[in-house]
């Protein structure tokens, strides 16, 4: 009987699989479409802290976007001795006639340190449409004329897309890289195919200031870790449509340690556990490495010799290598033009920390973010210890 469990656990987690293969491969990913003849007005809020070798070239893909209409950037910073303000200083030089400013976000309004800045950024904003950037993101530059364009449709009230990592750097951040560019985004096209999109992927965010008004702006989000599922999530229950742009935005990052890779990914479940627990549990369910591997496992430990064991070895060989090949599939697809350097054999290997880190999201509430110690609440409240 135990047996016969984990084959059938192993055969559905590569059911799973096939199925968030062949939702990722319907998306129109990168699609373009000819931009809209009256464009909205735009204000773009850039919370910053801190900067690497790759913010210069994220800050100027922003001012340098091919938009017709009236365009206000804001770079929010904590501190005026933040070394991020002299190289915004630098770029504000470069591109005088860019309506950018810096402005110092002094005021703790909230355990969470961007929202905070978010919401003195959004007291100075002019235009109805808002968008929120986090830093590392890189945009080509027609992204601004493609990403309002969902917006214009009836009943949306946040657009949103998809985003790659760009630079893993080391072996624990091309592990990182396989979890965000093969597997997430195919996960969320596979969650559309059940039901509407109600929380929002944070890279980037497009909504209206009626909408954020609706919800309470984002004081209504200050102390919360996972600001972009709570806005997301908070607009869709007021009855507005979440909708993705398909051209894929760039996560350009500073080079992370195996330890920070690993504090990040479990930071990131805990709080997917908190926002949606029922979902979260059963994603174990599709793990396409540890099923298999458990059946392979079981099997040995009853078979009266090697023959016995023919089947299950084929059986575990067929489901890692579909593993494999699809992670490189949906690797490439989401690089669109640009080269994937992470390797897909990492694919198996992430499923089986992933399993770790899922059994560890449920062992504690607790979170590390920016150096601080956080308690999450089941509301995604954070508080500080």
């Amino acid at each position: 009987m135990l047996l016969w469990t984990f084959a059938a656990l192993a055969t559905l987690s590569v059911f799973i699989g096939l199925w968030q293969f062949i939702a990722a491969l319907r998306f129109p990913l990168h699609r373009r479409h000819a931009p809209l003849a009256a464009p909205p007005a735009v204000t773009i809020l850039k919370p910053l802290k801190g900067c690497d070798a790759e913010t210069t070239a994220c800050l100027t893909s922003w001012l340098t976007q091919d938009y017709p209409a009236p365009v206000q950037i804001m770079f929010g910073v904590a501190s005026p001795s933040d070394p991020v303000c002299e190289l915004v200083g630098e770029l504000l030089t470069r591109f005088p006639r860019v309506n950018a400013q810096l402005v110092i976000c002094g005021e703790s309004l909230g355990a969470n340190a961007k929202v905070s800045s978010l919401v003195q950024l959004e007291r100075l904003a002019r235009h109805p449409v808002i968008v929120v950037s986090d830093a590392d993101v890189r945009v080509p530059a027609d992204f601004l004329a493609q990403a309002v364009r969902p917006l214009a449709e009836p009943g949306v009230g946040l657009v949103n897309c998809f985003y790659r990592l760009a630079n893993p750097a080391n072996l624990a951040m091309h592990w990182e890289s396989v979890a965000v560019n093969a597997d997430f985004w195919s996960q969320v096209t596979q969650s559309l195919t059940l039901q509407p999109m109600n929380f929002a992927l944070g890279a980037v965010m497009l909504t209206r200031r009626e909408q954020l008004g609706e919800i309470g702006g984002f004081t209504a989000v200050v102390n919360h870790l996972a600001d972009d599922y709570q806005l997301g999530n908070r607009i869709a229950r007021r009855g507005h449509r979440l909708a993705i742009c398909p051209v894929v935005v760039e996560c350009w990052s500073g080079s992370m340690t195996a330890a920070e890779v690993w504090s990040h990914q479990l930071r990131w479940a805990r709080t997917i556990r908190i926002c949606q627990p029922l979902p979260y549990f059963f994603s174990i369910l599709s793990n396409a490495t540890v099923w298999p591997l458990l059946w392979l496992a079981v099997a040995a430990s009853a078979a009266a010799n090697a023959t016995a064991l023919t089947q299950p070895l084929f059986g575990v060989a067929l489901c890692l290598a579909f593993r494999i090949a699809s992670a490189r599939i949906l690797l490439t697809r989401l690089a669109g033009d640009s080269r994937d350097t992470s390797p897909a054999w990492l694919a198996p290997v992430k499923d089986l920390l992933q399993a770790l880190i899922w059994a560890l999201a449920f062992l504690g509430n607790h979170v590390v973010w920016r150096g601080i110690r956080y308690r999450v609440e089941r509301d995604g409240r954070l508080v500080p210890e």
